[in-house]
């Protein structure tokens, strides 16, 4: 639904409005001044009355449109619609205007220019015909969103003419709107994580393994079911498999770490096949909407900040946890260089249930430092290694010390481990989830 209408001030401008008029004058209205004063001055020497008059007149037209404009006192109003107020990297969104013109006089002709960041492109310029009073006047303008972030759309700017051009006076609205670019998401395959399981149905298998109850509901053994909720009395008395029905859904808890260090990572622009950090958030996004949507209680954790994001139904899509995620990750920048111990500070406050790590360049007291994280019984950690030196160019000593350390954080990792996948400019996000979902622990994944 469009928004309401919001006025504006009358008039922004600074000091008496025939000042501002005179500032407002055009090249074409300064010129034909500046004609006018020469001719006047040339006539009075050479005492050429025709000429005296050519120059008055000359100087009158520029003077009386800047009366003409300044004494403008049109009473507008503007509307402004974003649609979508959310969406991903590359999309389009629609902005519609509205003025209308609540004086009793009609407007002139009206130049309008709304106020967009430069990442969205120029700024867009409309000239509107007389409005007639109580008329009403829509314009439309698309936004290309090349990368993602928070950027504000207006105010409006309303350029005052007389019909010569002569003289131009701005006025300005104070209404904006916000538009939110989240991360593109990469379709993930899926894939079978363990996890720290948490919620009611932990807790119920707990304490009928502590009493030993035999009236619980139980059911065969079903391929896939968790090894922990066997019963074994009732294994015992049947001769088969048995596990206990629970009545309360479980629930893992993951935690996706995005590192955020502005020296980990090379390349620049806002597309992840030119940067390394665009390529880090975007595998962040994809990553948490599939373990949110796959039934997780996700955490997002970068740098000295940790989000608690909550999880969806298994299989379908949760609008509010899906929109906290991409909320948070639309707008994350690099850090500095204390941001990945803070990070892991974080890690070690409370247990993280399954792991995903997506990091920069890292050295070998670093890989130390995350290998160190403890996680929950049953619990997976899996990291994304990034070759960083793939996004930008690498003389042949620094490609050898470049492979050298990320050979040595991925044996470290392995060897805690943890499931290493090295990440080139070119992989396949999709190829390296399914890999380093598949590995079995002490295990790296090849590039």
């Amino acid at each position: 639904m469009p928004v309401p209408l919001k006025r504006s001030d009358h008039d922004t401008s600074t000091g008496r409005p025939l000042r501002s008029a005179l500032a407002g004058l055009t090249t074409r209205g300064r010129c034909l001044l500046a004609a006018g004063i020469t001719c006047s001055i040339s006539a009075l020497i050479v005492g050429e009355i025709d000429l005296l008059r050519v120059g008055v007149l000359l100087i009158a037209l520029p003077l009386i449109a800047v009366a003409v404009v300044a004494r403008t006192r049109y009473r507008l109003t503007c509307g402004r619609t974003v649609r979508p107020h959310r969406l991903t990297a590359g999309g389009d969104a629609q902005v519609e205007l509205f003025l209308e013109n609540i004086s009793r006089l009609p407007t002139s002709v009206l130049l309008l220019e709304d106020s967009v960041p430069y990442q969205l492109g120029v700024r867009p310029r409309f000239v509107v015909d007389r409005v007639e009073s109580g008329g009403r006047r829509t314009v439309h303008y698309p936004l290309t969103a090349p990368g993602r972030g928070r950027y504000r759309i207006g105010p409006l700017s309303v350029r005052l003419t007389d019909p010569f051009g002569f003289c131009e006076l701005t006025r300005s609205f104070t209404a904006s709107d916000e538009l939110l670019v989240t991360p593109t998401l990469w379709q993930l395959p899926p894939s079978r994580l363990g996890g720290d399981w948490t919620g009611g149905g932990d807790g119920r298998a707990s304490s009928v393994a502590a009493s030993g109850e035999d009236d619980v509901a139980t059911r065969e053994y079903h391929l896939g079911d968790d090894l922990r909720r066997v019963h074994w009395r009732a294994t015992a008395r049947t001769g088969e498999l048995m596990v206990r029905r629970e009545e309360q859904p479980w629930q893992s808890r993951a935690t996706v770490l995005l590192d955020v260090r502005s020296d980990a990572h090379a390349g620049s622009g806002t597309m992840p096949v030119a940067s390394s950090f665009e390529w880090s958030v975007t595998a962040a996004a994809s990553i948490a909407i599939h373990l949110a949507r796959t039934g997780f209680s996700l955490r997002l954790v970068h740098g000295a900040v940790g989000t608690n994001i909550g999880g969806a139904v298994p299989g379908q899509s949760g609008g509010s946890t899906e929109a906290l995620a991409m909320a948070d990750l639309a707008t994350v920048t690099m850090g500095g260089e204390s941001t990945l111990a803070e990070a892991i500070g974080r890690l070690s406050v409370t247990r993280t249930g399954t792991l995903v790590a997506i990091l920069g360049r890292m050295d070998a007291d670093q890989a130390r430092l995350l290998s160190r994280v403890r996680l929950g019984p049953g619990a997976k950690a899996m990291a994304l290694l990034l070759d960083t030196g793939s996004w930008t160019r690498l003389t042949p000593r620094a490609r050898i010390a470049a492979d050298n350390e990320l050979g040595a954080a991925r044996d470290l990792l392995t060897v805690a481990g943890w499931r290493v996948a090295v990440v080139e400019r070119t992989s396949s996000l999709a190829e390296v989830w399914s890999s380093v979902g598949s590995a079995s622990p002490f295990e790296g994944v090849a590039r």
